[in-house]
């Protein structure tokens, strides 16, 4: 694989974006406005945050972080399936956390599907715990959804 980059997303990403989620079953199928209003952050509140990985000027990647606050969300990580397993995912998240880290976020919390043991694995890699499990969450399969958190300020 060639070598990726991880950067914040803008407008002429959200096709690329969109396509990707669209190939990707288990990413949250959100709206071309809902993508697009994760560009540039935003004021107020609650704000987003859309980051990209690219590869030789494809994307081939993105996560999107929530803050409202002090709390923040890792709203959604997907990566092609052709490039997975290859540390992008993970930098991405890292993105997330970062950028989390540095609005003075106190935790990132996430819901992932129970039957994920990759995506599992990968959280735990990077310091989320397991804090709760919401059952029957997920559909299309049914599958629980595992919610985890990261402290930022312990993981600092």
């Amino acid at each position: 694989m060639s070598k990726f980059s991880v950067r914040a997303g803008v407008a002429g990403d959200v096709a690329a974006v969109i396509g990707l989620q669209r190939a990707t079953a288990e990413a949250p199928h959100w709206s071309d406005a809902e993508y697009a209003a994760a560009i540039g952050c935003g004021e107020g509140y609650v704000r987003r945050r859309l980051f990209v990985a690219e590869a030789d000027g494809a994307v081939i990647g993105f996560a999107v972080g929530k803050l409202a606050g002090d709390l923040a969300e890792l709203e959604s990580v997907a990566v092609d399936l052709r490039m997975r397993r290859g540390g992008i995912g993970r930098a991405l998240c890292e993105a997330v956390i970062a950028w989390c880290r540095g609005e003075r976020a106190a935790s990132v919390d996430l819901e992932v599907r129970a039957a994920s043991g990759g995506a599992i694995g990968l959280y735990r890699g990077l310091g989320f715990a397991p804090v709760g499990r919401r059952q029957a969450y997920y559909s299309g399969p049914a599958d629980d959804a595992v919610l985890m958190r990261l402290d930022l300020f312990e993981s600092a």
